[in-house]
């Protein structure tokens, strides 16, 4: 059975702080990379793979996000407005259950970034996200070969595809690459207020419905000023 998403949600809502001093006056998702901003390499993609609908959820410095997506059609954007209120990625998620209905949707980051392989990875979720058997399917980017990572990775995993979070003194060899296929039944019994998504990264990892898709190309950690210069050589060598 093939999920196809029509909806999805955009994580925008961050600080930014270790974006300084880019994000002093403008929020992260706006940065720019290659000419433009990251936010719009990312609605970009979803518009690539059929999502009509974005649920873009904001908090600082709102009113620009705002205004740079209000003429946006492809897909067309709806604000989550979290100004008066801070709930980390998990609580945003739940705040927006409203505007993503019942099926699947897919969730990314505001600032993730990818050059695709062969195939659009958001078409390779999609195709992947099997609904008997997963609640959550993560785009994995292996952290060897990734540009602008310097980390231990998040997850190991294993041939079928299930993950194994990593323990504090280990080394393992993928990251979460920011953008993920869930099912929006696993947020039922979910906290109201304040949490992190990684609650329901290790929920649904307990009960075995936690998956991931290795990555086709190249992932960019696009975490501090010094790697937007990275990502935006190797995105603009990828097209030339």
């Amino acid at each position: 059975m093939t999920v196809r998403p029509h909806k999805a949600m955009v994580l925008a809502a961050g600080l930014g702080l270790r974006m300084r001093p880019l994000t002093e006056h403008m929020p992260k998702p706006l940065v720019r990379v290659a000419g433009r901003p990251l936010l719009d390499h990312v609605l970009d993609r979803l518009a690539e793979v059929g999502v009509t609908e974005a649920v873009v959820n904001v908090h600082y410095l709102p009113d620009q996000i705002i205004d740079h997506v209000a003429g946006r059609t492809s897909p067309r954007v709806i604000i989550s407005d979290e100004r008066d209120q801070v709930l980390g990625t998990g609580g945003a998620v739940v705040k927006a259950l409203p505007l993503l209905g019942d099926a699947p949707f897919y969730h990314l980051n505001a600032d993730t970034m990818w050059i695709d392989g062969v195939r659009p990875n958001l078409a390779r979720l999609a195709e992947a996200f099997d609904p008997a058997r997963m609640d959550i399917l993560l785009l994995m980017a292996p952290t060897a070969g990734s540009i602008g990572y310097a980390g231990k990775g998040d997850f190991a995993m294993s041939t079928d595809g299930s993950l194994h979070r990593r323990k504090e003194t280990e080394v393992v060899p993928f990251v979460y690459a920011g953008a993920a296929i869930m099912s929006p039944a696993i947020f039922k019994d979910a906290p109201q207020g304040e949490f992190s998504l990684t609650k329901m990264f290790d929920s649904a990892g307990q009960r075995h419905r936690l998956h991931g898709l290795r990555l086709d190309g190249v992932w960019m950690h696009v975490g501090t000023p010094d790697a937007v210069a990275a990502a935006e050589r190797a995105y603009l060598a990828s097209v030339a």
